[in-house]
């Protein structure tokens, strides 16, 4: 019996109890993703934090800009929809109308259709008249035989036009689950940036955004003259340029939301994007399609309106203002604000009036 008994549990010492649940903590940190191992992750200085929660904002707009680009094939599929739906009710108002006048002359020819039309000339009073009624019976056959043909005509194109409305319905539900993937991707970075900054303390956090802030403000000694819109608006090439401009200074400090093209908040492209409808001028939606949107000019040839772009991957765009700087809507940790071109990596430039 004794072969049979359960071993007795042991109870944990307190350094034992300690490492198992350091293990489990290890355990919850590698569930972050960040490092992909098993280990749990080192302290991070506030410099280290800053850098992984820039490429982790970066890698944001880069899935946001994706984002855009899904929508907007997806709002233009349910016009199409829309537009098809619309055709295939009038195409149906129609038919309906035909089949009402085949009805009636379906009725009438029950009606009068049970004589020989030999008999019927036999016994007319006037065979001139009888002869004249039959040759327009005969053109209204025609008339009749057409209507037929056209109804099934009608018929056809309506089934045309449902079978497109069901091809454009598949296409809209590829982008919405499209979508789905994009946000999904835009949230779990921004949740993870969200952690990492959790773990500075609140002097910490402050410094950082100071110091971009400073960053941001910083043009060899130009700061006083690039902040005033009157004065880099007159700088500007054209009128649309400087309506664009002073558009973007109208929005700084207004707050970045992703997928949001104002008034009130804004991701980068949906400030360019409301920057020239401000001034008359419809821009693409997101940035790889607005680079397109106008003449390439290279660094050297910018001047205040031109686009300019960032990152190998084309995900964030500015509004170029002069001497160096942009208006731009960073990320979430920042507003709409000025800043030095040198703040990210320079990809080109485009000029669009």
């Amino acid at each position: 019996m004794a072969a049979h008994r359960k071993p007795r549990q042991r109870s944990v010492p307190g350094n034992t109890a300690r490492t198992a649940w350091t293990i489990a903590l290890a355990g919850a940190a590698s569930a972050t993703g960040f490092d992909g191992t098993g280990h749990a992750e080192p302290q991070l200085t506030p410099a280290q934090v800053k850098a992984k929660v820039d490429k982790l904002y970066q890698e944001a707009e880069v899935a946001t800009e994706q984002y855009n680009g899904a929508k907007e094939k997806a709002d233009a599929a349910q016009r199409r929809i829309r537009t098809l739906q619309d055709e295939a009710a009038r195409r149906t108002e129609q038919l309906n109308s035909a089949r009402e006048t085949l009805g009636s002359m379906a009725a009438a020819h029950y009606r009068d259709g049970g004589i020989d039309p030999a008999l019927q000339l036999a016994l007319s009073n006037d065979p001139d008249r009888y002869l004249d009624a039959a040759e327009f019976a005969e053109r209204a056959g025609n008339r009749q035989a057409a209507s037929v043909a056209g109804v099934r005509d009608q018929l056809r194109e309506i089934e045309q036009l449902r079978g497109a409305a069901r091809v454009e319905l598949t296409s809209l539900q590829s982008r919405q689950a499209e979508l789905r993937r994009h946000k999904n991707t835009i949230t779990g970075k921004l949740d993870a940036a969200r952690s990492l900054l959790a773990r500075l303390t609140a002097e910490e956090r402050a410094r950082l955004q100071g110091s971009g802030d400073r960053a941001a403000r910083s043009s060899a000694g130009t700061r006083d003259a690039l902040t005033t819109p009157g004065s880099t608006a007159a700088q500007a090439p054209n009128s649309r340029a400087a309506a664009a401009i002073s558009y973007a200074y109208s929005k700084l400090g207004s707050p970045y939301v992703w997928g949001a093209t104002g008034p009130d908040a804004f991701d980068c492209s949906g400030l360019t994007q409301a920057a020239y409808r401000s001034a008359g001028l419809s821009l693409p939606r997101t940035t790889y399609a607005q680079i397109d949107a106008g003449r390439r000019v290279s660094r050297s040839e910018l001047l205040p309106g031109d686009l300019v772009f960032f990152y190998s991957g084309i995900s964030h765009v500015g509004l170029y203002i002069g001497n160096g700087q942009m208006i731009h809507a960073p990320n979430p940790s920042a507003p709409v604000r000025v800043a030095p071109l040198d703040e990210m990596p320079f990809a080109g430039a485009t000029r669009v009036v």
